[in-house]
């Protein structure tokens, strides 16, 4: 699997767990602590720092395992 993979089954993950928890991208980006334009990117497979993938776990209520669970 190369990087740009990863990071596609990283951004449709992350959406998936998002609409499982019935939250829009902005309501996921103010509880992340994140902005929404750059949450827009990341669900559109944009590269993301452990920190980052922590808040977004943290904001779903999920384990950051879960996030890499394709």
């Amino acid at each position: 699997m190369n990087y740009n993979n990863l990071y596609q089954k990283l951004s449709q993950r992350i959406e998936e767990l998002r609409k499982k928890k019935g939250l829009t991208q902005e309501e996921l980006a103010e509880k992340s602590g994140l902005h929404r334009a750059y949450f827009w990117d990341i669900e559109n497979g944009r590269n993301i720092s452990v920190k980052t993938a922590y808040k977004i776990a943290h904001a779903l209520e999920v384990k950051v395992a879960d996030l890499f669970t394709f």
